[in-house]
């Protein structure tokens, strides 16, 4: 997997603000004793006189007294802090089904295994370094398909000979036999070299097939993907089980990867029997074909989330 570097210029506004610090509290005044506030009076023959008054002796003992209580109450509210602390950590560290009172249904997205790229011939270029000038892919490129995600069941339709799959085992996602041949006859017209794929089925009913296409250079690939398969609002050739699709406007745009181009499409309705999702990716030397078809609706998480972990492995 390649890895993404977000810088963070300002604190996120999703984030709790810093909490204020609490204003000082003012001093208690010091007990008075009674005859301070009753002075003693002055003796009849002396009456210009002021009074005497007893000196008052500080409340030493009062006041440790209450300064080791002040000092017992801030140690219990540290350490409630830290314990609170502790405890707000471990939530947002665990997932919401695990903590009581907060299980909520899944987003819907797959647990797919640890990703990481294929190794490299030893002096290879990755595909969009500046000295591969032809956007070749040098790791094999069955290593490069995305793998299944965890409880899914592998299409043994995908598997091939080798790694490599038939090009009319990929012609038949789509519909008509006019355009299997047409398409067909494109990918042998631009040089078609292999084939890799594979697919699976999760339990909740949902068929993944992803196909990578490898040619010579990357504009040959270029030209089949945004120019010669599909348009802004429709694929040109039209999948099986899908009349009618369009573009997929709900696809985030912030889910792009760089130097891959993706254009992805959703079937309209009415579906047919299934509800089918396509996309087409152009990376380098490299077309890949992902298709998602599901009974009802085949939902628009995992198959966003398999497009983008498949574009970062072409990229």
């Amino acid at each position: 997997m390649t890895e993404q570097t977000t810088s963070v210029e300002e604190q996120d506004p999703l984030l709790p603000a810093p909490r204020p610090r609490p204003a000082d509290k003012p001093l208690a005044e010091p007990p008075v004793d009674p005859a301070a506030e009753s002075p003693a009076e002055a003796p009849a023959e002396s009456p210009a006189e002021p009074p005497v008054v007893a000196p008052v002796e500080p409340p030493v003992k009062k006041d440790r007294r209450v300064l080791r209580a002040v000092l017992r109450w801030t140690a219990a509210a540290v350490v409630f802090a830290a314990v609170g602390t502790s405890a707000a950590y471990g939530i947002t560290r665990m997932e919401r089904t695990d903590v009581p009172g907060l299980a909520t249904e899944t987003d819907g997205r797959w647990d797919y295994p640890e990703i990481t790229m294929p190794p490299l011939p030893e002096d290879s270029p990755r595909p969009f370094d500046d000295a591969n000038k032809a956007g070749t892919h040098y790791a094999d490129l069955r290593r490069l398909v995305l793998p299944a995600p965890k409880g899914a069941k592998a299409d043994a339709a995908l598997r091939g000979e080798d790694g490599w799959l038939a090009t009319k085992t990929f012609l038949a996602e789509y519909a008509s036999k006019d355009d299997r041949e047409t398409v067909g006859q494109l990918l042998t017209d631009n040089g078609l070299r292999n084939i890799a794929a594979r697919g699976w089925r999760t339990p909740d009913g949902t068929h993944t097939r992803i196909y990578l296409l490898h040619f010579g250079t990357a504009a040959v690939a270029d030209e089949l993907g945004t120019v010669a398969l599909t348009s802004y609002d429709s694929p040109k050739y039209a999948m099986r089980g899908a009349a009618a699709m369009s573009r997929d406007d709900e696809f985030p745009d912030r889910a792009g990867i760089d130097d891959v181009v993706r254009t992805a499409y959703t079937e309209t309705k009415p579906y047919g029997a299934e509800h089918v999702r396509e996309a087409y990716l152009t990376a380098g030397d490299t077309l890949a074909v992902i298709v998602q078809s599901r009974e009802g609706v085949a939902k628009a998480v995992p198959f966003q989330q398999t497009v983008v972990l498949q574009s970062q492995l072409l990229g």
